[in-house]
C-alpha cells in the first residue's frame, strides 16, 4: 500500500472503517491512504461506498468502527484540526443560485471564521485562479454547470487546506466540460501542493501517474499506483485491470 512507505504523515488516513445502512453494509473494514500532494482516484461503480466514506470523513456521519485521521488528526477526537486541512466538493449542488458568486463564497468563509475583510481578498484570489474574477458579481444561477463546479473548487480552497475530497465532481458535464474541471484541479493541486482524493465512476478519468483506490460493494480491492494496479491484475490497462478486480469480486461472492 503506497501510504505505508511514505516518509511523511499520510494527508488521509482511514483505517478499518465500517458502516451499515441498517442491515445493508455499505463499508466493510476499509483501510486506504492518500499522501500529501498526490491525485488519488476512488475508483467504483454507482453504489460503491464512495458518498458514504466521504460523508464519514467530514463527519456528516459519525465513525462507528474503525478511524479516519487527515495530517495525523482523529476526525472523531480532533475534529476542528483535522476538518481545518480539509476542502470539501460534494457531487450535489451546494450554492445558493439566487446570489452572487462572491456572497456565496464569503458566506462560506464566515462558517469558517474567516471575517469578511479577508474573505473578499481570498474571494478574489480564488476566483482569478479559477478564470472566474471578472464574474465575482454575477449571480451564480447564471453560470454553466462546469463554471459551477470551478466555483464549487474555489470555494473548498478558501480556507487553505492541504486536502480537497472531491465527490463525482464531473457529474452532469459534458465531456469538454469534464475536462476541463480534471484538469483544472489537476493545475490547481501541482501550484498549490494540494493532495486530492477524486471519486468517480469514470476510468478515463485516471492519468498514468495517479494513485489508486479500487472500492467495490464497500470493499477495496486494490490500492496503490496505476503501475502497481496493472501489475497487480496482469493487465495492461487501468479499465482492463478494473474489469478483472470487479470480476474476481463477484466470482468470489458468488461463490461463498
Amino acid at each position: 500500500m503506497f501510504c505505508a512507505v511514505a516518509a511523511s504523515t499520510p494527508a488521509l488516513d482511514i483505517a478499518n472503517v465500517s458502516y451499515s445502512y441498517g442491515a445493508r453494509l455499505a463499508l466493510d473494514d476499509v483501510s486506504l491512504c492518500v499522501s500529501p500532494s498526490s491525485f488519488t482516484v476512488l475508483l467504483g461503480l454507482n453504489g460503491a461506498g464512495k458518498s458514504t466514506l466521504f460523508s464519514l470523513t467530514t463527519r456528516l456521519y459519525s465513525i462507528p468502527s474503525g478511524r479516519i485521521r487527515i495530517f495525523g488528526h482523529d476526525v472523531a477526537r480532533e475534529p476542528r484540526a483535522a476538518l481545518s486541512r480539509l476542502g470539501v466538493v460534494f457531487q450535489s449542488r451546494a450554492l445558493d443560485a439566487d446570489i452572487s458568486i462572491q456572497q456565496n463564497l464569503v458566506y462560506h468563509a464566515a462558517l469558517h471564521g474567516i471575517s469578511r475583510s479577508r474573505a473578499i481578498v481570498l474571494t478574489e484570489q480564488v476566483l482569478r485562479q479559477t478564470g472566474l474574477a471578472d464574474r465575482a458579481h454575477e449571480k451564480v444561477g447564471s453560470l454553466s454547470g462546469g463554471q459551477m463546479r470551478r466555483v464549487e473548487i474555489a470555494r473548498a480552497l478558501l480556507h487553505r487546506p492541504k486536502l480537497l475530497l472531491l465527490d463525482e465532481p464531473t457529474a452532469g458535464l459534458d465531456v469538454k466540460a469534464r475536462a476541463d474541471i480534471l484538469d483544472h484541479v489537476r493545475r490547481l493541486l501541482i501550484e498549490q501542493g494540494v493532495g486530492a482524493l477524486w471519486a468517480t465512476h469514470l476510468i478515463d478519468e485516471v492519468a498514468p501517474d495517479d494513485d489508486v483506490v479500487v472500492l467495490h460493494k464497500g470493499r477495496v480491492l486494490a490500492q496503490g499506483s496505476v503501475t502497481d494496479v496493472l501489475i497487480a491484475t496482469q493487465e495492461s490497462a487501468i479499465h482492463a485491470a478494473f474489469a478483472r478486480l470487479i470480476d474476481n469480486a463477484e466470482e468470489a461472492e458468488a461463490a461463498s
